[in-house]
């Protein structure tokens, strides 16, 4: 029987955990630069909070079981509507804003292709309470910054505020579902299917036609003169256009200005109430996405007060591609700093004593398990990327001695045991 690991997931072996645990931990200092604080959630949920959020139809796209209880549960399949949860069961009462980061993994039940796995991880990040469009530019700066740290090319962040599509169809006397349809194909991106719709919703002719022209509409801050003479006779997408212009505003002072004003940015989520936005980078083919969000109002949904929140969230695993397809490799070192070597069996107890020093000091140290001659022990060293080996002998033990070889120079050099960890701390960090 051959064992193979489930369809649509991953194994990850030791130099790419180094490069995620890098990016990971990257990510981290930023957010908590800001003030976020991390909080972890349960991998299953009960089912009906993902239900709640988005429709019995996302059945068919999770993994969701009973368990012995006849509870019906489920993985989640993104990180969101936990954090609700979370809120309305015990933050409902803390000062806001409340700034909150999760990284964590999630389940969708999907044919898995390039890009896209049954289990995946997403890094992101909620602010539950702060007004917009302050909030939102917070994480969209926020979100840059991450990607400024990792050194990631080729990147664009595309900002759109749903209001002013939705400010126009709410004129025109359209449903909540009727625009939920319409966002959910802008948000795919079909014109020809859009343009259907419309249609058979009898949307006027104007309406319409500035719809079809504002999807298509890309630029910098300059082009929101020219969408103000559009929909100059829509006062709420007005209102909307101006907390869009605020927005970009505001993110000047948090120092960016590299976006795309995109009014063809839906996000197709009806909990998104105003200011949206998704960052893309070249390459990736059709999961060029790498993260989205938005101000959103979910609190409302399960039934808690309204509440106004903005986040988003990295698909960590698309981040990881792109570093990886820009050949943008994390500056790792070697994990490994110290190789202790009983040269004898008879000397292996004190090369025991001497490495358990080592780590207790702080020095990443591995020692010598298998019983191995002495040639060998050092091609093992050197493959693990040993900086030093302590050879462990039973000459030097008799003189109260080590000797200590540097894999790079080949240099050796015999020092009392009692400075091992000191003279080794030395050379591993002489900066500190």
């Amino acid at each position: 029987m051959e064992l193979q690991k489930p369809r649509g997931t991953r194994d990850f072996l030791f130099e790419e955990m180094k490069e995620r645990k890098f990016v990971e931990n990257t990510m981290r200092k930023v957010f908590e630069t800001y003030g976020y604080q991390e909080i972890k959630t349960p991998i299953f949920e009960d089912l009906s909070l993902f239900t709640l959020k988005s429709g019995e139809g996302i059945i068919e796209e999770i993994y969701h079981f009973q368990d012995k209880g006849g509870r019906d549960l489920a993985l989640r399949p993104e990180l969101t509507a936990p954090v609700a949860r979370i809120y309305l069961n015990q933050l409902q009462k803390a000062a806001k804003p409340i700034k909150m980061y999760y990284f964590g993994s999630c389940f969708r039940y999907e044919r898995p292709q390039a890009g896209r796995f049954r289990q995946f991880w997403q890094l992101g990040c909620e602010l539950i309470g702060g007004k917009s469009p302050d909030c939102q530019a917070e994480i969209i700066a926020l979100a840059a910054h991450c990607l400024e740290e990792l050194n990631l090319e080729d990147y664009q962040i595309h900002l759109g505020n749903l209001g002013i599509l939705r400010g126009i169809l709410n004129q025109d006397g359209v449903s909540a579902d009727n625009q939920d349809q319409i966002m959910a194909i802008v948000d795919k991106g079909d014109v020809e299917e859009l343009r259907k719709l419309l249609n058979e919703l009898k949307i006027g002719e104007k309406s319409e036609n500035i719809l079809l022209e504002l999807i298509g509409i890309q630029g910098t801050q300059e082009i929101i003169y020219d969408v103000k003479t559009i929909i100059k006779d829509y006062p709420d997408a007005l209102k909307s256009l101006k907390e869009l212009e605020e927005l970009l505003i505001m993110l000047e002072s948090f120092g960016f200005a590299d976006y795309i004003v995109n009014l063809g940015i839906a996000r197709g989520l009806d909990y998104y109430t105003g200011c949206v936005f998704e960052i893309y980078v070249e390459g990736l083919g059709a999961q060029k996405q790498i993260s989205g969000g938005g101000t959103y109002n979910l609190i409302e949904v399960f039934g808690g007060d309204h509440v106004e929140s903005a986040g988003f969230a990295f698909g960590f695993d698309r981040v990881m591609e792109a570093l990886k397809k820009q050949k943008t490799r994390p500056p790792l070192k070697s994990r490994l700093e110290v190789f202790v070597a009983p040269i004898s069996s008879e000397t292996k107890l004190n090369a025991f004593k001497i490495a358990q020093k080592l780590r207790k000091n702080g020095i990443i140290t591995d020692v010598e398990l298998s019983g191995r001659k002495l040639k060998k022990i050092l091609s093992f060293a050197d493959n693990s990327g040993a900086r030093f080996v302590v050879l462990v002998g039973a000459r030097d033990l008799e003189n109260g001695e080590v000797t200590i070889k540097d894999m790079e120079t080949g240099n050796q050099e015999q020092i009392p045991i009692e400075s091992v960890a000191d003279v080794l701390d030395n050379r591993i960090n002489p900066s500190q």
